[in-house]
């Protein structure tokens, strides 16, 4: 019998694998990717860590080179145009290539990897990535493919010899076992010990109901005893087994049970069922992953709060239950008053650890089945159910803005907060999520309007059409009566502490509200276009003030401008940029415009054109915030960009301590081998700035040398430089 199971088992292992021998010298590695830049770089990374490497611009592409070449491991983007990468991996799955495949992509919903894995996906890396994190991971999939291949060879070599039989069977890193008709075991592989805790000779002759966990003792009963042959046996059956907590060499010291896939077959001699043969594989860190991936998938993970998409689902499954049952319900949109203030004294990290404690605060008022999610920056929603009447919704809105305004102690900070909150009742403020969300908005900046920290119904009394034009009248006024100033944050050498750029900063002294920073009023002036006017006025104004600071005789420094894409599909703005700087007789190179990533996805042709004129008048085009958009890479060569600026949200990831690399790493090498500049935004700390400098950055920027300041301020900070020495002194 043993004889027989060991040749059925031999035979399925070589059918299920293609031809070891032949096809040599060929390149170890295949990049699978439609765009360029990510296959270039990628490539660079690899040649210089010892890997051969092959390029495939697409699925078509890679399928055909798949059947030419023999390698060891395929990196594949999911998204891509034509056959994407799914199907890439249902023809690796098909034609039964002996390859690792990692998944290096974009795409983080978890119904794509879910499917990734199941279509026997190896690993899974999400753009951007680090250089360390990428490299591991290769390392461990040519690693793994290779131990597979040393085992085929193996196989082939000893035909199917006693000696096969028996490194197979006890070699196999699944738990292989056979049973008798009662269910007995009769056969254990030497795996059992290390996966289970077991020896061999405890399990030999006990029935197989003491290994299965009894949550799912019934539902497996017939799976793991499998009594049919063909298609019909049992494949991929997920179950619980129990592990010896006392075994010697268990992998799993912590953990009480362990999550197989079992595969098992009826075996029969004379057509009289004799016992059961199966396997059962480790699966355990495969599930463990796929519950990772899903967690942050939906979850927000600076605060662990449901994300827009768990919050959207909930909201689904809420609408269709008051819909059914004639209930009613609340949406409350919470934003924190004056947040900004708290980033920009304080820093982002303070900023971040304030968030964390405001959503702990808010959670402590709210039931189990209320829903409250971060949709990013300080806005918070929250979803209440099964509410009766509008009284019940004040009491919890009234319980919350208490338990904000109580004060917050962190790290030796003590912090007064406040918020605005605005809510929706269904079905009364809309009848639809989107439509709920945004009564619940408009009603929130009513609440800011008129005073911040409260809250207050929607009404149909409200609109926000009546709230957008007192803004936009107030915009132009302050154009009109000069209020608007331009700030300047020092751009610094890290290697000598000199100043050698500034970025100009817009800042409305309102007279009513104070100090108002861009995030406070520029969506409402681009969607009033008055954004064209406010552009113009700053870069008149920081003309005038490089003449100043030229009439003084200080060292010119190059001002870069944050300019609006709204700015940028004007057919006359660079004509005008261009006419400006004519008029004040300045050199082109003195000045450098800066554009949000997310503006590269939407590289219309005139915006093109507009840059290009620029860059060949000699203005420098800066990428500001880079690496936040996944779809950046894909546009990029399409832009004359002289820098990429790393989004401060990247720098902040620097840590003392931390070994492993981050996303600032991935940046600057992305621009070393696009021969761009690179600047640090955002640094706090001198660690952060020696990481940086060490990265290759010749320019940052942050609160460890300079918070914007106002246009005299900056004047006397150029003036007053020591004589042949730094701007600044920095501590040791």
């Amino acid at each position: 019998m043993y004889d027989d199971f060991e040749e059925s088992l031999v035979q399925n292992k070589v059918a299920d694998h293609t031809e070891i021998a032949g096809k040599i010298g060929q390149s170890d590695i295949l990049i699978v990717d439609d765009q360029l830049p990510v296959l270039h770089s990628l490539q660079a990374l690899l040649r210089i860590n010892g890997y051969r490497v092959d390029l495939a611009r697409g699925g078509s592409e890679a399928i055909t080179k798949l059947q030419d070449a023999n390698y060891q491991l395929l990196l594949l983007d999911l998204q891509m145009p034509g056959i994407d990468g799914l199907e890439v991996l249902e023809f690796v799955r098909q034609a039964k290539l002996n390859l690792e495949t990692i998944v290096v992509s974009g795409d983080t919903s978890f119904i794509s990897i879910k499917e990734a894995m199941r279509l026997g996906a190896y690993d899974f890396i999400q753009k951007p990535y680090s250089s360390e994190e990428l490299l591991a991971t290769v390392s461990r999939g040519i690693e793994h493919c290779q131990q597979k291949r040393e085992l085929l060879q193996v196989e082939h070599s000893l035909g199917k010899s006693e000696q096969l039989h028996r490194f197979i069977v006890n070699n196999s890193p699944d738990f292989i076992y056979m049973l008798d008709t009662q269910g007995l075991f009769t056969y254990v592989n030497n795996t059992v010990e290390e996966l289970l805790g077991y020896k061999r000779n405890e399990l030999l002759g006990r029935h197989f109901s003491s290994i299965i966990h009894p949550h799912n003792a019934d539902e497996v009963h017939n799976f793991f005893s499998e009594q049919r042959t063909g298609d019909r046996a049992s494949r991929s059956i997920e179950i619980r087994l129990l592990v010896n907590q006392s075994g010697d060499q268990v992998e799993s010291p912590d953990n009480s049970e362990l999550i197989v896939e079992l595969n098992a077959i009826g075996m029969y001699q004379d057509k009289e069922f004799i016992g059961t043969l199966g396997s059962a594989r480790n699966i355990t860190v495969r599930k463990s992953s796929e519950e990772h991936i899903s967690y942050q998938a939906y979850h927000d993970l600076l605060t662990q709060l449901p994300n827009r998409i768990l919050f959207d689902d909930r909201m689904n499954q809420i609408l269709a239950h008051a819909g059914r049952n004639g209930q009613k319900f609340a949406m409350l949109f919470m934003d924190l008053d004056r947040f900004k203030l708290i980033n920009d004294t304080l820093g982002h990290v303070m900023g971040d650890l304030v968030l964390q404690q405001v959503s702990g605060r808010i959670l402590e008022c709210l039931r189990a089945e209320d829903t409250l999610a971060r949709f990013g920056g300080d806005e918070f929603c929250l979803l209440l159910p099964d509410i009766s009447s509008k009284e019940s919704v004040s009491a919890v809105a009234e319980k919350i803005l208490k338990a904000v305004r109580q004060p917050f102690s962190i790290n030796q900070h003590e912090l007064y907060l406040s918020l605005s909150l605005g809510i929706a009742m269904y079905p009364d403020a809309g009848k639809t999520g989107e439509a709920l969300l945004h009564s619940a908005d408009v009603a929130m900046y009513h609440v800011k309007a008129n005073g911040k920290d409260g809250y207050c119904f929607y009404s149909d009394t409200m609109s926000s059409n009546s709230s957008f034009l007192s803004v936009e009248h107030d915009i132009h006024s302050a154009l009109e009566k000069n209020q608007f100033q331009v700030f300047f944050q020092p751009k610094v050498d890290p290697s000598n502490h000199i100043i050698v750029g500034m970025e100009a900063l817009l800042r409305w002294q309102h007279p009513n509200r104070g100090l108002l920073y861009p995030e406070d009023f520029i969506e409402m002036a681009e969607s009033s276009k008055l954004m064209v006017s406010i552009g113009a006025w700053v870069l008149q104004r920081v003309c005038e003030e490089v003449i100043r600071w030229k009439k003084q005789g200080l060292p010119a420094v190059k001002v870069s401008l944050n300019i609006s894409l709204v700015q940028l599909r004007r057919a006359d703005f660079a004509e005008n940029f261009i006419q400006t700087l004519q008029k004040f007789k300045l050199q082109a190179d003195l000045f450098e415009i800066e554009i949000r990533e997310y503006g590269l996805n939407h590289s219309e042709q005139n915006m093109v054109k507009q840059l290009r004129m620029l860059s060949d008048y000699g203005v420098s085009v800066t990428i500001d915030g880079f690496g936040r958009s996944q779809s950046a890479l894909s546009y990029l060569q399409n832009f004359p960009v002289d820098t990429l600026k790393i989004d401060r949200s990247f720098v902040r990831e620097i840590e003392e301590g931390n070994n492993q690399n981050c996303i600032a790493d991935g940046i600057a090498m992305m621009a070393k081998g696009l021969k761009l500049n690179v600047v640090g935004s955002g640094v706090e700390n001198l660690h952060q700035l020696d990481y940086l400098r060490n990265l290759g950055c010749h320019e940052v920027q942050g609160y460890l040398y300079s918070e914007a300041i106002s246009a005299q301020d900056t004047f006397s900070l150029l003036k007053n430089r020591p004589s042949e020495g730094p701007h600044f002194k920095l501590p040791h």
